[in-house]
């Protein structure tokens, strides 16, 4: 090897670049030929909110939880960045086949690149969330410092589950179709539109293990109770978030010998 020449890590500037690039791609084209663009990551949850706060207060009536629209954002925005980057994140390889047969790429960068695009949606959503929260008079206090770290268990979690699924995906097509219709349920299993005061103690335990329902109790209970979410919570996600990984990266490295083959 002469001196000029440079040995490439999966951390060298060559793969940052990529992966940089991988993460705008993304986003570009989510977006293209869209006449409204990035306001469709405003748009979505805020129709949402409105059809559910119209429904349960204007339809339905009865008891509902204070400050309903923040409650209800509080649910659809982590809901909304799992489905979004489940589903892209499982479609990451195939969709990225030029690449992963012609650049001699980590092949584990693309469905973590994937999933940190859809990161860029979820800050806007995550502002769009802050703003209903201050204009309902709540108002920011310690626990906010937990966003950040709580946020990055969830984000390593999906990391974790797209890197399993895009694998899989490479040999059973089905998967993204299995992905959609899992996402579709998930909806009515999550507490998004109502309170987990309400579910019964034998499934509780159910709801805080399942890393979606966690988020949304988490961002409840920062923004809204304005107090730091239950220790419990935090070891069930830190926990959660750790095996998912390690699985999904076992799963994808035991699996990516012979993508070449299927793709």
């Amino acid at each position: 090897m002469s001196m000029g020449s440079r040995v490439r890590t999966p951390w060298s500037g060559d793969y940052w670049f990529l992966f940089r690039n991988l993460i705008v791609k993304d986003f570009r084209i989510r977006y293209r030929n869209m006449s409204l663009g990035v306001l469709w990551s405003l748009i979505n949850p805020l129709v949402v909110m409105g059809v559910l706060t119209f429904i349960f207060g204007r339809v339905f009536g009865g008891d509902r939880p204070p400050l309903f629209p923040v409650f209800v954002l509080c649910g659809l925005v982590p809901y909304n960045f799992f489905t979004g980057a489940f589903l892209s994140g499982t479609l990451a390889i195939v969709e990225n086949s030029p690449l992963v047969k012609r650049v001699p790429v980590p092949r584990e960068t693309i469905p973590v690149a994937v999933v940190l695009s859809n990161g860029v949606h979820l800050l806007i959503q995550i502002a769009l969330l802050l703003g209903f929260t201050l204009a309902y008079g709540l108002r920011p206090t310690v626990a906010w410092l937990w966003l950040p770290p709580v946020w990055l268990l969830y984000v390593i979690f999906l990391c974790g589950l797209a890197l399993g699924s895009s694998a899989i995906n490479v040999y059973v097509r089905d998967t993204r179709y299995l992905v959609e219709s899992f996402n579709m349920v998930l909806f009515y299993l999550v507490p998004i539109f109502y309170s987990f005061s309400i579910i019964p103690p034998r499934y509780a335990a159910v709801y805080q293990f399942n890393p979606v329902a966690a988020m949304v109790l988490a961002m409840r209970n920062i923004l809204m109770d304005g107090h730091a979410p239950p220790q419990s919570l935090i070891f069930n996600l830190v926990i959660v978030a750790t095996v998912t990984l390690g699985l999904g990266l076992l799963i994808f490295r035991s699996l990516q010998r012979r993508f070449y083959e299927h793709l």
